[in-house]
């Protein structure tokens, strides 16, 4: 077992595990850090705790002290200097008269680097803008190309619920998102009704993704055969989810088709499989392809 604590460097971002030595931070303390691209500033969000070696990436490195009053001054300097940084580099992307979009600027906490984040639709060669802001503000330059999720999460918003985006305000990492999802969930495909500010799938169809599987599991599927507490048999016109209730088409003895309700436990039918995969025709594939999230990293947290 080993004793970490957890810092976090950015509102929402991932937690990453130090070794408090002599220390004994708290949550909420501000404490100083040295990470793998220099001394960094960070809050505590998980106090000393025991953790298995396996989960912990070595060497691990230590807290250098918690943070004082001067040092929390200095943040808000490098905070305050990051501005200006920005508005330089966007005379310089101009100048050099290349096709990217900045989203940020970030120093450490030593001034040791100095990172751009910036968006671009494929590979940029910046060499000679690196050159150009290194000879600037003299100090080691990263430019980071990052994805259109990133850039949300850095600028913030508000989403259709009306709330603070949920990865600008506590999704520490993104959630693979599939179109699987939004049908398991009976959603309209639509790209406006189901995509983000980002453009891309909504990080929320994730959270009730588990509850609709379960959900389902109990429910027939629309068109399926089923008998009724009456004893008739019928062709399921509709569900709905959420109630766990039932329409059903069923033939009476004038051999009339009636619309009936029952709830699911009321009725006698075979149970479905879980869905693992959607077919969706052509059309909904080409509509969505571009909406569907791919397993991949965030370069945003990398320190």
């Amino acid at each position: 077992m080993t004793k970490v604590i957890g810092v976090r460097f950015r509102p929402a971002g991932k937690v990453y595990y130090f070794a408090p030595g002599d220390l004994n931070p708290e949550v909420g303390n501000k404490v100083i850090v040295e990470t793998a691209r220099g001394v960094e500033y960070g809050s505590v969000v998980m106090g000393i705790k025991e953790i298995e070696d396996d989960k912990v990436t070595q060497p691990l490195k230590s807290v250098i002290r918690i943070a004082t009053k001067e040092d929390a001054e200095k943040e808000e300097k490098n905070r305050q200097k990051e501005k200006d940084a920005f508005e330089i580099c966007l005379e310089k992307i101009k100048k050099h008269e290349l096709e990217m979009k900045l989203i940020g600027a970030e120093y450490t906490f030593d001034n040791s680097k100095l990172l751009f984040y910036f968006t671009a639709d494929g590979r940029i060669d910046f060499r000679e803008l690196v050159k150009d802001l290194a000879s600037v503000f003299r100090t080691r330059i990263e430019l980071r190309q990052i994805g259109v999720r990133d850039e949300t999460k850095i600028r913030g918003g508000i989403g259709i619920c009306g709330r603070t985006l949920c990865c600008h305000a506590h999704l520490t990492e993104f959630a693979p998102v599939s179109i699987r999802m939004a049908k398991e969930q009976n959603l309209s495909l639509n790209p406006t009704k189901i995509s983000g500010v980002c453009g891309r799938l909504m990080c929320c169809l994730t959270n009730e993704e588990e509850t609709y599987e379960e959900l389902n599991n109990r429910l027939p599927n629309i068109g399926d055969n089923v008998t009724t507490p009456e004893g008739l048999k019928g062709d399921v016109h509709s569900i709905n989810v959420l109630r766990q209730l039932v329409k059903v088409i069923v033939i009476l003895d004038n051999d009339e088709k009636e619309i009936r309700e029952y709830k699911a436990t009321e009725l006698k039918f075979k149970p479905r499989h879980r869905r693992k995969n959607v077919q969706l025709s052509e059309e909904e594939l080409a509509e969505l392809k571009k909406l569907e999230e791919k397993n991949g990293e965030s370069k945003l947290d990398e320190v």
